[in-house]
């Protein structure tokens, strides 16, 4: 079988019947294909869990930790979950890797622009720079004995949607080997895990989306067992406005869409928070500082498509990606 990350799962010639489930939340199509006897179990506990991280981390919902400790900006903390707590001190952990480049305190920037909801729209230069100055991963505050979160200033806010999916991939991986289970491969929305082989034991193929095309057509295959696959594209949320495309993914040094020449940024790692935080850096970064950071990086490969159609890969990738898609030309860096 292939799956193509952000799609449906396109064929499987196995003879062994899977348990598979497809469901919506977080803001997206979550898929599970997974073997067993004690599959359907696994996968049911497994949506539970998606659920969960959900109500908790969650900016849309009014009632989650994450909105609770952002109505407490500059005012007081938060006690947080071990889950909550978690992502954003790997946030944080990210965020001085990058030198800010990932920065979960860029919540004023994404509310402003409001892409993917009723009120898109460009922004002007002076709101922009207005919602900037709030925007600032060492305001975040860390109690960790006490599992308590603090936003330094008023008008601050967290969006952990550049990490939170890759943290709820691990959560969902955890559920499933809790169970037993061997072979399944899950899509949240882009993050996909594989555990294990294939029930035939081969590996598991995996589409990497062709961002100038619509959602399903892939650009090249990557041969994969028990790896996380996240893939940050500019295809993913976006509005056109006078012939111009703004996305989702958003420098927090300009308050603008990142515009470094990666239009799509996947990132293979043992563990799918390391690998969203990663894809979404990388995008940000543009290709010189996104390779050199991920071959500082032990265990972590990735696969980037700039704008004028390249491709490159890390080494570590050489003999288990395949180009498949003559639109595009493969430099091997």
């Amino acid at each position: 079988m292939i799956l193509t990350i952000s799609t449906v799962l396109i064929s499987c010639t196995s003879n062994v019947k899977p348990v598979e489930k497809e469901t919506y939340l977080m803001g997206t199509v979550i898929q599970f294909k997974v073997y067993g006897k004690n599959a359907e179990k696994a996968t049911n506990e497994a949506i539970k869990k998606v659920s969960n991280i959900e109500k908790k981390m969650s900016v849309n919902i009014k009632t989650s930790e994450i909105s609770k400790l952002n109505a407490k900006a500059g005012i007081s903390g938060e006690k947080l979950s071990a889950d909550t707590y978690s992502v954003i001190e790997n946030s944080v952990k990210y965020s001085k890797l990058t030198d800010g480049v990932l920065d979960t305190t860029i919540e004023p920037i994404v509310s402003l622009w409001g892409i993917g909801t009723k009120k898109e729209r460009v922004p002007s230069k002076k709101e922009i720079d207005e919602r900037l100055k709030f925007v600032n991963y060492k305001d975040i505050i860390l109690d960790k004995e006490n599992s308590i979160v603090k936003l330094r200033r008023k008008n601050q806010a967290i969006d952990l949607g550049a990490i939170a999916k890759g943290y709820t991939a691990d959560e969902v991986k955890k559920v499933l080997l809790n169970n037993k289970i061997s072979s399944a491969i899950i899509n949240l929305g882009g993050n996909v895990y594989t555990i294990g082989n294939k029930p035939n034991g081969t590996s598991w193929s995996v589409g990497i989306q062709n961002p100038l095309s619509t959602r399903g057509e892939y650009l090249g295959t990557i041969s994969v067992t028990d790896k996380s696959i996240v893939t940050s594209g500019n295809y993913e949320r976006f509005f056109i406005k006078d012939g111009i495309r703004y996305h989702h993914i958003f420098d927090p040094k300009t308050g603008y869409p990142a515009n470094k020449g990666i239009i799509s940024a996947t990132i293979l790692s043992d563990k799918s928070i390391d690998g969203d935080a990663l894809s979404t850096s990388t995008y940000i970064m543009g290709l010189d500082k996104g390779i050199k950071l991920i071959e500082s990086m032990k265990g972590v490969e990735a696969i980037f498509v700039t704008n004028d159609k390249k491709v490159y890969v890390t080494p570590g990738l050489k003999n288990s990606f395949k180009l498949t898609n003559k639109e595009f030309t493969y430099d091997k860096n």
